[in-house]
């Protein structure tokens, strides 16, 4: 591997606050909003003065039928440019397999009884299957141990709320893939710490449930990268992992969660300079690094910047790239996509969706030693568990055919609440923008927008969005998904 010489340290590496705090991911409060609360919750600034939810807001009405009618909108190839291509030469000496999930958001049973708050909060959220999200963790991890990778990488928002159940429930289905020989990496996300957003659901209500510190985590996740771990930072929950001698995984904690969590990302000066440390040290061992982090390092959205992008990201950029670093893990987003950094010799992003969100889909990556690599989503095959082990709900056994409509129904709910605001629509209006809202904005989630990008150009209920829903923040979306939908974001090779 060709590298370029280079000093020590790098020098004047500025203080990273810890900033304001934010309420989510998105400019609008319309929109759902990635790795933020759930879309009942959002009005509630996780730096709210209360210490736990209350069931003080007004109950929504009924939940409105979706139009459950098949798309009509055309679609397209795949554009021949939507991977970024490396060469199909030599693979030099070895390769290692890696599977990456993210933003499980994962609720112990115990936890909810499945009533008319929990529903609420499912069909009116950001998209996540919290009603079968025990199964599909199940299914997933029975995945990964059928896959035998490296190593499984868990990149953050391992649960809905940060309850410490949650957290103490995940750990125990996670031992079982560690003593079937698969390490298991994680990292805090936004959610998972000093939530006090932390509850449980009983019937018509939300009621506090147990929230859990930076001490507590590391305590329940102690098996799974930190008592394994070559470094921690003494100052956050960050650590280094040595696969081998050849491969280092640098997970890095960009939450802030002092004293309560925090939405947006960072990462002190301190971090850096450890970051620094470990960086040089690899350097002079000839390993290579993979980063991971919940939140993102570029700007992988023009909507949502300001509590996923880590603050003053540039700044790692520059120490990553000057240190010959290719790849960066991540999720926060909930969407599929990948950018490669504009000012940046080599660094590619790979952002996994949500695999509480569907499809429900884990990455696939390759790594090869000559810094080299290949990624693949894959859904979770929830119908194939479901027969194998028993399950009876009609959901499960038809999960492939479930979780499309679901997740369309949550995105036409959303664009409903949003345009009953604008009283000169008409409901016929309403239902037809909601309903291109919905597909759009799910094939967007997919990572596959690019298939159905100029039917919604051509489709006059875009028209409607650009006429009569001029200036609203859900305009300016889905016009940035028309101007991003340039790739397949499922798969890239380097």
């Amino acid at each position: 591997m060709i590298r370029q010489e280079r000093s020590s340290f790098l020098t004047g590496v500025l203080v990273i606050g810890l900033g304001l705090a934010l309420t989510g991911c998105s400019c609008s409060r319309q929109v759902a909003q990635p790795g933020s609360q759930s879309a009942q919750e959002t009005e509630t600034s996780a730096e709210s003065t209360a210490e736990a939810p209350t069931e003080s807001q007004t109950e929504r009405p009924t939940i409105r039928p979706f139009p459950e009618e098949e798309s009509t909108l055309e679609e397209t190839q795949e554009p021949s440019a939507g991977t970024s291509e490396g060469s199909e030469g030599e693979r030099f000496d070895w390769s290692r397999q890696i599977m990456i999930g993210t933003d499980l958001h994962y609720l112990a049973r115990s936890l909810t009884d499945g009533g008319k708050r929990f529903q609420q909060m499912v069909e009116h959220g950001d998209g996540k299957v919290m009603t079968y999200i025990e199964p599909v963790t199940d299914a997933f991890l029975a995945e990964v141990m059928e896959k035998q990778p490296d190593v499984l990488i868990l990149s953050g928002d391992l649960t809905l709320d940060g309850e410490k159940k949650s957290h103490e429930e995940l750990a125990v289905k996670l031992r079982v893939v560690e003593d079937a020989g698969i390490p298991v990496l994680v990292i805090p996300g936004n959610h998972d710490i000093n939530n006090r957003q932390a509850a449980r659901f009983q019937g018509t209500e939300r009621m506090p449930a147990e929230y859990t510190t930076p001490q507590e985590f590391r305590e329940i996740y102690k098996n799974f990268g930190y008592d394994e771990a070559a470094w921690e930072d003494p100052v956050s929950l960050s650590y280094v992992y040595q696969l081998d001698e050849n491969l280092w995984f640098l997970m890095l904690d960009s939450c802030q969660y002092q004293p309560r969590a925090r939405v947006g990302g960072s990462i002190s000066s301190d971090t850096y300079d450890w970051i620094e440390r470990v960086l040089e040290k690899a350097w002079e061992l000839d390993a290579h690094v993979i980063p991971a982090a919940h939140h993102n390092l570029l700007e992988e959205s023009e909507i949502y910047v300001d509590d996923c992008t880590i603050e003053h990201g540039e700044q790692l950029v520059e120490i990553l790239d000057s240190w010959d670093i290719s790849l960066f893990l991540s999720g926060h987003l909930h969407v599929q996509h990948w950018m490669r950094a504009e000012d940046a010799a080599k660094i590619m992003e790979l952002v996994t969706s949500s695999l509480a969100t569907p499809a429900c889909q884990y990455g696939q990556l390759t790594y090869w030693s000559d810094d080299s690599f290949s990624y693949q989503t894959q859904a979770v095959d929830v119908e194939s568990w479901a027969a194998r082990v028993g399950r009876s709900e009609a959901d499960l056994l038809n999960f492939n055919k479930f979780k499309e409509p679901f997740l369309r129904r949550v995105f036409y709910n959303q664009s409903y609440d949003a345009l009953e605001e604008i009283v000169e629509l008409s409901a016929d209006q309403k239902v037809k923008m909601s309903t291109l809202y919905s597909e759009l904005n799910y094939h967007y989630y997919q990572g596959t927008a690019y298939q159905i990008r100029d039917a919604v150009q051509k489709n006059p209920n875009y028209a409607l969005w650009l006429d009569e829903g001029a200036g609203t923040e859900l305009s300016d979306y889905l016009q940035y998904i028309v101007r991003d939908a340039k790739w397949n974001y499922n798969r890239v090779e380097n």
